[in-house]
């Protein structure tokens, strides 16, 4: 089968993750696609996680940090441009299986190559002495796979673990948490001046099995498609966050002059389903009642804070404001 190499420009991750969708979807089946590509900083959620099980809200807003989910399973991942993403874009194995060691192998080839040893760990990771710098995921239809990984180079390590500080036992339900491991970048691991390019020719040549590829754009008409594909989902919250499956998160802060403030919020589509609280605060009215009025409120934070406007806090948690309950909500 031929083989085409597509280079995305651009760093938006949703319009990235919307180009692999219509690369999938749309272009000729009669080629193999390659792509490399980076995001500008994101985290990338699994198609059937729940994003607030597994995004420090607070942090992600804070920080600018995007949050996107993607069509395929496995578990969320941080992205920023310290980091490499490849995809492959294929006919799949007999059968439809999931085969995710054979698109890994090239990136354990290429390390090979900078004198590196690595090997796949696990289900879809690829490891070096013992620490995870690649996550990978596949999305099968029709028979085709769409196979993507992201490689660690060297990326913002501080960001990733406070992007995705939240705890695996804050999910009771149906979401998949992600399991956290060790991680590295791979800069500190390969011979001194090697560059983030060289390593993506080199990742290239491998991905390609060392074959002639054509390369090729996207055209005016490839890239407005894209644009609407972007639009219509990876840019919206109805995606990103409320296609979540239904989950109960716990979250849980000692506030100084309030005491451990607890919320139990039980979420469908993103939005709050039940609430309540728990811990050793005071108060003067019963917090079931402020529990209440944000039953049905969108987890976020533009929309906490809406229905918390007008509404005396320390009443419920003395001590308490309202900028540190929606902090809470958000962990």
């Amino acid at each position: 089968m031929r083989t085409a190499i597509l280079d995305l420009a651009t760093t938006d991750p949703a319009f990235n993750l919307a180009a692999e969708e219509y690369v999938f979807s749309s272009l000729p089946r009669d080629r193999a696609y390659v792509m490399l590509w980076q995001n500008d900083r994101a985290v990338i959620i699994g198609k059937y996680q729940n994003t607030a099980a597994e995004v420090n809200g607070a942090a992600v807003e804070a920080r600018g940090i995007r949050v996107v989910r993607r069509l395929s399973g496995g578990g969320a991942v941080y992205h920023d441009l310290g980091n490499l993403n490849f995809t492959v874009i294929t006919d799949a194995q007999p059968g439809g299986r999931v085969d995710l060691a054979l698109f890994c192998r090239p990136v354990v080839r290429t390390l090979a190559r900078f004198g590196v040893a690595a090997e796949i760990s696990g289900r879809n990771d690829v490891t070096a002495g013992g620490r995870k710098f690649s996550g990978n995921a596949q999305y099968l239809r029709d028979g085709r796979v769409m196979h993507h990984g992201t490689i660690l180079f060297d990326s913002d390590l501080s960001a990733v673990q406070e992007a995705l500080a939240v705890r695996a036992e804050k999910l009771a339900g149906k979401g998949v948490s992600s399991v956290r491991s060790r991680v590295t970048n791979l800069k500190p691991l390969l011979p001194p001046g090697v560059t983030l390019e060289e390593f993506r020719r080199v990742l290239l040549e491998e991905l390609t099995d060392g074959r002639e590829a054509e390369r090729i754009t996207f055209s005016d008409e490839d890239l407005a498609a894209i644009g609407r594909l972007k639009e219509a989902r990876y840019d919206r919250w109805e995606w990103n966050w409320g296609a979540s499956p239904p989950g109960t998160l716990r979250k849980r802060k000692r506030f100084e002059g309030c005491g451990t403030v607890e919320a139990v919020i039980a979420l469908k589509k993103g939005c709050i389903e039940s609430l309540t609280f728990q811990g050793d605060f005071f108060s003067t009215r019963d917090p079931a009642e402020l529990a209440d009025r944000l039953t049905g409120v969108p987890l976020r934070e533009d929309e906490v804070r809406q229905h918390l406007a007008g509404i005396r806090v320390p009443d419920y948690f003395t001590g308490l404001e309202a900028a540190d309950l929606t902090e809470l909500l958000l962990l």
